[in-house]
């Protein structure tokens, strides 16, 4: 399931896809845990909490779709490097709720698609 959301007004807040990708989590209900959560050589965007469910969000921002999506540089590396922090984060944190990963593609006039349970 994915949504698609138009962040202007929070576009003047702050210039980075993070920045964007933190506030709409918060405006559509989610806790902010931890950004740029490292583990060795791997790296999560932002770890949020949405109801009981830890959720670990990989960012990726284009002004330019000649190249493709956002969403489509998310590929087999990156999700193998987030599956390991998220493994890390789990075993420090002795997580034994649910868990998702999600993708939050932001594009040309800050369009958000929010790709929810993206991969496992």
């Amino acid at each position: 399931m994915f949504y698609i959301y138009n962040m202007q007004k929070i576009a003047q807040t702050g210039s980075t896809g993070e920045i964007l990708a933190q506030e709409f989590l918060k405006n559509i209900g989610y806790t902010i845990l931890f950004t740029n959560w490292r583990y060795k050589r791997s790296e999560i965007d932002i770890i949020a909490q949405d109801g009981k469910v830890i959720v670990f969000v990989e960012v990726k921002t284009r002004t330019n779709l000649s190249f493709g999506h956002p969403e489509d540089f998310v590929d087999a590396n990156k999700i193998k490097k987030m599956q390991e922090a998220a493994e890390a984060y789990i075993e420090k944190f002795d997580w034994h709720g649910e868990l998702r990963f999600d993708v939050i593609a932001i594009e040309k006039n800050n369009v958000i698609t929010h790709f929810e349970d993206a991969f496992y």
